[in-house]
């Protein structure tokens, strides 16, 4: 994403009159190569449908996912400044209403302005999301805004949207009441990563390179080491704990599921012995997105 970011403001720094009178060149060079990075494909009419008629009238391009439009986008050409137009916007916000879609984005290739549709009693300049400007903040920081477009994200923009603007603001009010930002990043990477210092007898399973030395505990990070019961003090054992944690615990695909509980209730059929419950525990940290711990 930050590749095509500064691709995308090459191109505004080399033709910016083509893209100031031209809405149809910003389409087609600046927006679609963008969502493009985000995972729609930009020639698929069963992900995105150019001209899509509503009862307001026709918005520029309508993002589907599963049959089911997701969001509206409303295209400016260059010279149209959307963060100070609100025309547009109040148009985009009509042509989501009238069809009960839950997400407008307005831009002019360089800036984007996301709205949420609908929130009863609140105008539509309160509903902003968030704002992205190319040439007018680092790559890094607009990519990350972007990203909570891709196909993978969209369903949960209001609530990412929600999450990263509530990061923002408490972000600048601690800077504000003196705290420094780089004791403020360190917070917030302790929040997300086990603490090492005060748990210095668990080995991190990613750390462990055989399965010759056998467990005694066996942990999940939570944002703090969840120690799980198994049995034998064996891999095997762990495996089992750790697969019945996830079929307790966690939002699994139907699929999945049932792949779990057929190794759970069949281990000794399959013949997983250690070494191979073992690989398996590995395995499965890396695909679910698990931090295991043990001591031996």
């Amino acid at each position: 994403m930050i590749g095509t970011i500064m691709h995308v403001v090459e191109k505004v720094e080399k033709h910016r009159a083509l893209y100031e009178g031209n809405e149809e060149a910003v389409k087609q060079h600046l927006i679609g190569e963008i969502f493009s990075t985000l995972g729609w494909d930009w020639s698929n009419p069963h992900e995105v449908r150019p001209e899509y008629r509503t009862e307001e009238g026709r918005a520029d391009y309508a993002l589907i996912l599963d049959g089911k439009v997701v969001a509206y986008v409303e295209a400016k050409n260059l010279g149209v400044d959307v963060f100070k137009k609100t025309k547009p916007l109040h148009q985009l916000g009509k042509y989501c209403f009238s069809q009960g879609v839950s997400y407008g984005i307005l831009t002019n290739g360089v800036q984007w302005v996301v709205i949420k549709a609908f929130e009863e009693g609140t105008p539509i300049e309160e509903r902003v999301l968030f704002r992205v400007n190319l040439e007018g903040e680092s790559p890094t920081k607009s990519a990350l805004k972007l990203s909570l477009l891709s196909k993978d994200n969209i369903v949960n923009l209001g609530t990412l949207g929600s999450y990263l603007k509530s990061l923002e603001e408490s972000f600048k009010g601690l800077r504000k009441a003196g705290f420094s930002e780089e004791v403020l990043i360190e917070y917030l990477k302790s929040v997300t990563s086990p603490p090492r210092e005060f748990w210095r007898g668990i080995t991190r399973l990613k750390n462990v390179k055989s399965h010759t030395r056998r467990p005694k505990s066996l942990y999940v990070y939570e944002g703090f080491w969840r120690r799980l019961d198994f049995e034998g003090e064996s891999w095997r054992g762990a495996f089992r704990a750790v697969v019945r944690y996830l079929l307790e615990n966690r939002e699994i695909e139907p699929q999945e599921r049932r792949e779990l509980e057929t190794v759970f209730k069949y281990m000794d059929k399959l013949g997983i012995d250690s070494s191979k419950a073992f690989l398996l525990l590995k395995e499965v940290e890396d695909y679910f997105g698990l931090d295991i711990g043990v001591e031996f």
